[in-house]
């Protein structure tokens, strides 16, 4: 070959490779990374008193500590991220100061900021001999209040018992022991745990009034009292109609009293209806209360009389031209089949119509997932892939104190499950129902997510439960069953937001566990507001 065509050649393939250059320059990757939110998915420390709360939507998690762990020093014995996440602080190498929030960002594409807080509950009290109601215990401010009566030599105070730190581990100095102390002026306390020290002072106040009635929180037909008394005082409480003149004795059998402190129930009181309450101990009256009680309502569609059929496959439990109260996990399980929550004949009192949840794989031959039939106060927001994200909660300010109604079940034996334990394992058990109830103090309907990659599921020790319930049954019934669920409330005076109701023919629906063939029956639910 001449030069000349050599010549030609280098200029012919430089010509090409810089055009190519020049193409590719000029091509942008306007192709987004997808966004794929990355989650904490199981998060534990050592000590921990109970299962950490992980939410999602936040992307927040709290562990709750025993109070013998060193808040200073918290150290995880779990910590799981989204599968292909990846994390910039690996939880399980060292300890933690948690006494602040502790930050982890998680990436994928892009960077998750996750917030991890502790809190613990550390015990503490000061008991003194004929002491007004319990002592204020402030641990920000690392002191202590005691009220006590006019008549008392403060100089001469006896202490009953102390306690200002972790059981076992917490030394005093001076070391207080029950026995006569001196709180005529603040006492000085150095109380030291974990290898550091804090200075405690105790302060007694003297008391103007003997007895006081502290508060009363009034439902729809039941009112709490609380009030305060010297601790060698027996109290109790009247009340009347604001109208009346003539005083009612609260029973003694519904009064408790601990030292000073003492409390009750009323119950059988009429709702929106005005009252007095007051405290009393021995011959000394404490001042007057008036609260108003609050009305009672009915559960909304508690009948599941209301029915109707959507798209030609999807049942809806309300009225179709009506308010929607409740819903089902039918929109998820009409992608893959048909609805597994269906209007049945089949009821208690052999009229109206009642809910039938029904478990079932729904799919073609092996693809598919289970659906556990479920109904509940809120909403199907949408479907995510095979999953689904509904809205949990209907807006509820009363407080109810029995969730009653009908039930009947058929168990199966768990037949699908996911691969996690400890739900693998169930697999050949019996299957299991659940109904329960829960007032929480939520601002907008909770979201509860089952697609594993952004699990948040509803939790009823988190912190946003102010009344919970719960009927948990395996078996098979030959008829309907009447029920009754008694509301456990973690405060008398926080009213509630929202009211959520959950009905659900396999427990362990949410992890797609439970038994083909289970079937759940509910009708005729209502609340009961007395005791």
């Amino acid at each position: 070959m001449s030069a000349k065509n050599n010549v030609a050649k280098y200029l012919l393939v430089s010509t090409v490779v810089i055009l190519c250059s020049a193409l590719t320059s000029c091509i942008k990757n306007d192709l987004p990374y997808p966004k794929i939110q990355q989650n904490i998915t199981g998060l534990a420390a050592e000590g921990q008193s109970r299962d950490a709360l992980i939410d999602s939507l936040a992307m927040e998690a709290m562990v709750y500590l025993e109070e013998a762990v060193d808040i200073e020093n918290v150290r995880f014995s779990e910590f799981t991220i989204s599968e292909g996440g990846e994390a910039d602080i690996n939880l399980l190498e060292g300890s933690y100061n948690l006494t602040s929030p502790l930050y982890v960002t998680l990436s994928r594409f892009q960077k998750y900021k996750w917030e991890i807080r502790a809190t613990q509950n550390i015990e503490r009290y000061f008991i003194v001999e004929g002491q007004i109601g319990e002592s204020v215990i402030d641990p920000a401010a690392c002191r202590v209040i005691v009220s006590m009566p006019e008549n008392i030599n403060l100089s001469k105070v006896r202490l009953e018992s102390i306690k200002l730190g972790p059981a076992e581990i917490t030394t005093m100095s001076p070391d207080l022991r029950p026995g006569e102390i001196d709180l005529s002026q603040p006492l000085r306390v150095e109380v030291t745990a974990y290898g550091r020290s804090e200075i405690w002072t105790i302060y007694a106040e003297v008391a103007e009034v003997l007895v006081a009635t502290e508060r009363v929180d009034a439902w729809s037909r039941v009112m709490w009292a609380y009030g305060s008394c010297p601790s060698d005082m027996k109290g109790g409480f009247q009340y009347r109609r604001k109208n009346d003149t003539q005083w009612i004795d609260v029973p003694q059998s519904l009064v408790t009293q601990t030292q000073g402190s003492f409390s009750c129930y009323i119950p059988h009181l009429e709702p929106l209806t005005d009252y007095v309450v007051r405290a009393v101990a021995d011959n000394d009256i404490g001042n007057e209360i008036s609260v108003t009680t609050a009305s009672t309502e009915l559960i909304p569609d508690g009948s599941f009389d209301q029915w109707w059929l959507k798209n030609d496959k999807i049942w809806c439990p309300w009225d179709e031209n009506g308010v929607q109260y409740w819903d089902t996990g039918n929109t998820g399980a009409a992608t893959l089949g048909q609805s597994n929550v269906v209007p049945s004949d089949h009821t208690p009192s052999g009229s109206g119509k009642s809910a039938e949840l029904n478990t079932r794989f729904v799919g073609i031959a092996t693809i598919g997932k289970l659906a556990a039939g479920s109904i509940y106060t809120g909403s199907f927001a949408k479907v995510d892939g095979t999953n689904g994200i509904l809205d949990f909660g209907r807006p509820w300010t009363l407080r109810p104190t029995k969730l009653k109604g009908y039930y009947q079940y058929k168990t199966a034996d768990i037949s699908h499950s996911i691969k996690e334990e400890p739900y693998q394992s169930m697999i050949g058990q019996p299957d299991t129902c659940h109904i329960y109830v829960a007032l929480t103090d939520w601002t907008a309907p909770y979201e509860i997510r089952t697609n594993p990659n952004n699990r948040q599921l509803f939790n009823k020790n988190a912190s946003y439960i102010i009344g919970y319930g719960e009927l948990i049954y395996s078996g098979t019934m030959d008829d309907y069953q009447e029920f009754e669920i008694e509301i456990d409330y973690r405060s008398t005076s926080r009213v509630p937001s929202y009211l959520q109701i959950t009905c659900a023919a396999s427990k362990y629906g949410d992890f797609f566990t439970g038994g083909q063939g289970a079937v759940l029956y509910v009708d005729e639910f209502s609340f009961d507001y007395d005791y």
